[in-house]
């Protein structure tokens, strides 16, 4: 079984030609050589790679660009503006790339609280025709995600970063797991699948980061492991841990089988996303 990281990003330095609207925590740059060089370093064989939000808003190009030069190593999710009337149109063009995995809806302020808002269930009945996953980034507004759920069932939701607040630098939150039950109550929609991605941020601990492993145990037996899948969420994780470390915790933890570990970090991505690396 494959090694799948569930979120990886790349982005070149700011410059005027493709400038950033905002800093994200991270190195001046990320290019596809050094994520690739990151990932062979511990043997992980494919990634899902986001198009950065925050610096390169709703333009997915340089993601692209990188798909495009490894298509056997990535597969690409654009964000996309719930806001906008034609994203139905820009959902459908997306849709019929070469390399495309899913969409994602950045849950920020200007995005409606309201589940019945027919911009976000515009964009989650589109991504249902397209047979496209949707990413929802969306801390403090997990009820909402669980109501979206609901009014379209037949769309696949993936709740990015477990659904919690995580830290761009240590110290982890004094109580990180405090929306758990939440999280856990968006289970019981059966096309909600989670993300374990940025998992280890929310440690007190030194690696191995053991003391994740109770909360996890909860999301685990709520979704199930084929609906859970791990990520590093590199490089918004760099301040924290190295992705050795990102990556070693999984495998090392006694609380996963070798079967547990092969569907969690590879096998329900694949079912999930449809998609697979293929190196060569």
């Amino acid at each position: 079984m494959p090694t799948i990281d569930a979120q990886v990003h790349c982005y070149e330095r700011n410059h005027p030609g493709r400038p950033w609207v905002a800093v994200l925590a991270g190195p001046p740059e990320v290019t596809a050589d050094d994520m690739i060089k990151a990932m062979d370093a511990v043997g992980v064989d494919g990634a899902l790679l986001v198009s950065v939000y925050t610096m390169y808003r709703w333009d997915e190009s340089y993601a692209v660009g990188v798909q495009k030069a490894h298509p056997g190593r990535f597969g690409v999710i654009k964000p996309v503006n719930a806001n906008d009337p034609k994203v139905a149109d820009t959902i459908a063009a997306w849709a019929a790339m070469d390399g495309t995995v899913a969409i994602r809806i950045m849950m920020t302020p200007e995005v409606s609280t309201d589940a019945a808002d027919p911009g976000i269930n515009r964009v989650l009945a589109a991504a249902a025709k397209h047979d496209l996953p949707v990413n929802l980034l969306a801390r403090d507004r997990l009820e909402q995600v669980a109501e979206l759920a609901k009014r379209n069932p037949n769309t696949q939701i993936v709740i990015d970063h477990l659904g919690l607040e995580q830290p761009f630098a240590p110290p982890a939150p004094p109580n990180p797991w405090h929306e758990l039950p939440k999280v856990l109550a968006c289970a019981a929609q059966k096309n909600v699948a989670i993300k374990i991605t940025g998992a280890c941020t929310l440690s007190h601990e030194k690696f191995p980061f053991k003391d994740i492993w109770d909360p996890l145990g909860r999301i685990f037996d709520a979704y199930g492991l084929d609906r859970c899948m791990w990520g590093t969420d590199w490089t918004r994780a760099v301040g924290v841990l190295t992705y050795k470390e990102g990556v070693d915790s999984f495998r090392v933890t006694d609380r996963l089988s070798d079967s547990d570990r092969a569907t969690l970090m590879g096998g329900s991505l694949q079912k999930i996303y449809g998609w697979s690396p293929k190196k060569g």
